[in-house]
């Protein structure tokens, strides 16, 4: 089983993903968490500056964890594809056969789990955009590639705003039938 957590920056994948950790339901996945600061700390730029190279080396991230058998992941490749679609550094052209080759991996999820920046403050790890706007950017790309994908995904949920990660989780879990 593949569960990705899908959404725009400081949302609380994250926190989402380390708590399912806990859970006695999911002992049998891995979890996995995106290494952007390490991978920044390699020279990757991230966020607006991001390059095509660099947006390669999240979208390799992404598929090493879609070879696991049972993953739980803070981010999928619809996430990958929106930061993609909104870098100042990668041109047009690049951007649309970027996001065609990256698309035919979304029908590996199992599940994908959406969660909305609504209500949730935007929390700086140093390493993230801070910025409201761009925050924003990025969830409104991520909803458009969501609907234009939405053939490709065979269980997509949205998780309502405002719940605390307890209720999350309780939503997680009712709809993976555990």
């Amino acid at each position: 089983m593949k569960i990705g957590l899908c959404g725009t920056v400081s949302v609380g994948k994250t926190t989402l993903v380390n708590a399912l950790k806990k859970d006695l339901n999911f002992t049998k996945y891995e979890f996995r968490v995106e290494r952007s600061k390490y991978l920044n700390n390699l020279g990757i730029p991230l966020n607006t500056d991001s390059t095509l190279k660099g947006q390669t080396v999240f979208l390799a991230e992404r598929c090493t964890e879609l070879m696991c058998e049972n993953i739980i992941t803070d981010r999928t490749v619809i996430d990958v594809i929106a930061f993609t679609q909104n870098s100042k550094s990668i041109n047009v052209v690049e951007k649309d056969i970027y996001q065609e080759y990256a698309s035919n991996f979304i029908q590996e999820y199992d599940y994908i789990f959406y969660l909305s920046p609504e209500g949730v403050e935007i929390e700086d790890n140093g390493v993230r955009e801070t910025n409201s706007f761009y925050r924003n950017l990025i969830d409104k790309t991520i909803l458009k590639l969501l609907d234009k994908y939405s053939h490709k995904i065979k269980n997509l949920y949205y998780i309502p705003p405002f719940l605390t990660i307890e209720e999350r989780i309780s939503y997680i879990k009712l709809n993976l039938s555990l």
